[in-house]
């Protein structure tokens, strides 16, 4: 009986087997001609190598020569001594006649060897099995062997259904409402024909990466119980033309025949982008988008296959692919509010071990515009950082030190001057202090340190009590008033001339919120409501949309007015309370980490709380 192996061998073994065979011939053949033996009768292995001889020993040799046969450009023979030899020898019949006139026997051979032939009809071999190998991986639905050289087989079926529920996702409790319906109708679509109502054929995932949107499209399948495909985009293009088309065509066959199930393509943009009439470069990817196009809604409706498209380039895609009846229905994603980082943060809580008196809130107050992937590497970051401090659970401080190491960058052990460390303390303590002078109108300290991360000597954190989703002309001038604080304090204590680059990504801060605020939001009586925003393209700066010159240079007057008035605004709240910011400094210098409480108590004159004094870091 033939064993199931054996009948799996096809052309493209066989293939291999006779490449394999051919190759391992040549080589055997050139190994033994280049290491011929003789064993005497005493066992002594004697090498029978002939000798190489140049062109000039030929010359120079030639009435030892007995015998010289030529092919090519090679000549063998036998010299009088019985030794054999081979040489390098240039056809000329003028030379040859000359060794003839010697006494050496000169044949010419001109026949061919079966290693010469091989050496013509292998590669001519080859090339005719190599482009039947790719012909036959384009014809569609088989697995060919061109689909395999090239490993172009994208579909991952998940056997059974996938584990992952709603329950799974959170922090986005009105996408998850959106896509409900979704879930009844592959529970139960008799409801719905009975309204005579038809159910999203697509749905279209949008929003920034690591929103969850692949977790999503996990979700509502193992929701409504069904199968569930996935395949990125990218899958579907390839070196070889017609390869995409036929992909296409392949998974929805795979889908149809498990229907009613889920189809989900991740990056669909990759195969989705808007066509254009000079893309002549890009034929494969528009064949490829529009049997896509067909395969959606084409003249077979009624298929029970939901495709699930996610992208954080929505507007790349093709128009007629998000129209009703391919992606009916488009779902952002947007970034979770402080409720949803909370909701998260407790969810992947759940896996690792913490103390009791972790705080997840204050954390999800001091984590805004983080997505969900972010929240997740936060609290992983934290258990890595217990394990290496040796902590049997995290703590409060593993978490703070994760969080300032994703935003502000790894703790940096940098030798710096003792002028350096001091000056560093004052820029901070001015931002805090002017920050609590405005603390009914801003965000409340959250803490200040002058332990240097990434490209930052320093530090104040807010944390915000709530999302906001705008900002009131008084806050924006307040904030303004914080961020030129750093700055203002260099000059106040240190003078004009001492004022270091250290407030350059303060000056950056403040000019982007002054200039987002007279542009778009018409905060700036002088330039009015009206909507004069700077726009990039591709690095570019272009001049301002719907403006003249002469606005614009309105804008960046103002723009300077706003920032001067917001330096002039620190600079003499820090001179009226000089001995209260040195006294903040002067804490900084010897903690180098002060909590908003402590720089509160500081604020308003009374002593600080005792705490148990930092390990100082060493600048090396």
């Amino acid at each position: 009986m033939l064993n199931k192996k054996n009948k799996s061998w096809n052309n493209s073994t066989i293939f291999l087997v006779l490449f394999a065979g051919l190759f391992a011939v040549v080589i055997g053949h050139a190994f033994m001609a280049h290491n011929a033996e003789t064993v005497t009768s005493d066992g002594v292995v004697v090498s029978t190598e002939p000798v190489k001889l140049s062109f000039s020993d030929v010359l120079r040799r030639a009435h030892d020569i007995k015998t010289m046969n030529i092919r090519g450009d090679n000549a063998t023979g036998v010299m009088n001594d019985g030794t054999k030899y081979t040489a390098v020898m240039v056809y000329n019949p003028e030379l040859l006649e000359k060794f003839s006139n010697d006494g050496t026997a000169v044949s010419i051979d001109t026949s061919r060897g079966w290693v010469g032939y091989l050496e013509t009809w292998v590669p001519i071999l080859m090339g005719v099995l190599f482009i039947l190998w790719i012909f036959r991986g384009m014809r569609g639905a088989g697995g060919g062997i061109g689909r395999a050289l090239l490993g172009q087989n994208p579909t991952k079926i998940v056997t059974g259904k996938p584990k992952t529920t709603f329950k799974d996702v959170a922090g986005i409790d009105s996408e998850k409402q959106e896509l409900m319906e979704v879930v009844d109708f592959l529970r139960d679509k008799s409801k719905f024909a009975a309204l005579g109502a038809r159910v999203p054929r697509g749905i279209l995932l949008s929003g920034e990466p690591g929103t969850g949107k692949t977790l999503l499209a996990r979700a509502i399948a193992g929701e409504a119980n069904v199968p569930f495909f996935a395949a990125s985009g990218s899958d579907f293009s390839g070196i070889i033309v017609g390869l995409g088309v036929a992909k296409i065509k392949e998974i929805f066959e795979m889908a149809k025949r498990n229907a009613p199930c889920l189809l989900f393509i991740d990056e669909i943009d990759a195969i989705g982008q808007r066509r254009s009439q000079n893309s002549y470069n890009d034929q494969d990817r528009e064949q490829t988008l529009n049997q896509l196009l067909i395969e959606m809604d084409g003249f077979s409706n009624e298929t029970g296959i939901i495709v699930i498209g996610a992208t954080n380039r929505q507007d790349m895609l093709d128009p007629a692919l998000l129209r009703p009846g391919r992606f009916d229905r488009q779902v952002y994603i947007e970034l979770p509010d402080m409720n949803g980082r909370r909701e998260i943060l407790e969810l992947h809580a759940k896996k690792i071990k913490m103390e009791k008196d972790v705080n997840l809130g204050d954390l999800a107050r001091g984590t805004t515009g983080f997505s969900g992937a972010d929240l997740e590497n936060l609290l992983n970051e934290s258990a890595l950082h217990a394990v290496r401090a040796g902590h049997k659970l995290v703590n409060q401080e593993d978490i703070e030190e994760a969080r300032d190491k994703l935003m502000m960058g790894p703790r940096k052990f940098r030798k710096m001057r003792p002028e350096d460390i001091k000056l560093t303390a004052y820029h901070e303590a001015g931002h805090a202090f002017v920050s609590t002078i405005y603390s009914d109108v801003t965000d409340p300290i959250h803490k200040a340190t002058i332990i240097p991360r990434g490209r930052a000597l320093g530090m104040v954190q807010h944390l915000p009590l709530d999302d906001k989703v705008s900002m009131s002309i008084a806050e924006v001038r307040a904030t303004l008033a914080i961020e030129m604080a750093g700055r203002a304090s260099e000059e106040v204590f240190f003078g004009p001339d001492k004022i270091t680059t250290g407030a350059e990504a303060d000056i950056a801060m403040a000019t982007r919120l002054a200039r987002r605020s007279i542009t778009t939001a018409g905060m700036s009586s002088k330039i009015g409501m009206v909507a004069v925003n700077q726009v990039q393209n591709f690095g570019h700066r272009l001049p301002l949309e719907s403006a003249s010159e002469k606005t614009a240079e309105k804008v960046d007057a103002e723009i300077k007015e706003w920032t001067d008035n917001a330096y002039r605004d620190a600079v003499k709240i820090i001179s009226k309370n000089k001995s209260v910011v040195k006294k903040l400094a002067e804490e900084l210098l010897e903690r180098e980490t002060l909590t908003g409480e402590e720089i509160k108590e500081i604020v308003l004159g009374k002593k600080a709380k005792s705490v148990t004094k930092k390990k100082k870091v060493a600048r090396k």
